[in-house]
């Protein structure tokens, strides 16, 4: 069976629905981390590091794990935890097991603010995401981002 050749580069209807989805896709994340910092003095990287810390074992991962968890190069994450713990959100502390490695751990006071800010992100979610969209829609979102996934090789 012959292999369909495929084109080089994108037609201009590709263009224009790839303009669409990123134009689309930027604001909807702006909209959504401008409401964050407004309603919880958090920005979308705190999130992002608290919703992680969150799920993790005694709310505690190694900082070489959170970076890949959130994809992030660890000089950025190790600037950003900084500031965290300058608020008291996080808590770095070498690693019992590695003496290269360095524990970050969530703390009360960023569980707090984790929680606290995630009340009205959820609730700004469903306003600005889900209400746009039927049940179909949604399905199928679910479908294009699993199709992105697994081409990225983004699925575990």
């Amino acid at each position: 069976m012959a292999q369909k050749k495929r084109r080089a580069m994108p037609t201009r209807e590709e263009l224009r629905i790839w303009r669409n989805y990123i134009e689309t896709a930027e604001a909807l994340r702006t909209r959504l981390d401008g409401r964050m910092q407004s309603e919880s003095s958090l920005s979308s990287a705190d999130y992002r590091v608290l919703l992680a810390l969150s799920e993790a074992d005694q709310r505690t991962l190694r900082s070489s794990e959170l970076a890949e968890l959130i994809g992030w190069q660890r000089s950025r994450l190790s600037h950003h935890l900084a500031r965290m713990e300058k608020r008291g959100l996080v808590h770095r502390a070498p690693c019992p097991d590695d003496v290269h490695g360095i524990n970050v751990q969530l703390t009360d006071r960023g569980e707090e603010s984790f929680r606290h800010g995630s009340v009205p992100h959820l609730r700004d979610v469903h306003e600005l995401f889900v209400d746009a969209l039927t049940p179909e829609q949604l399905a199928q979102v679910d479908e294009f981002t699993a199709a992105l996934r697994r081409h990225l090789d983004l699925e575990p």
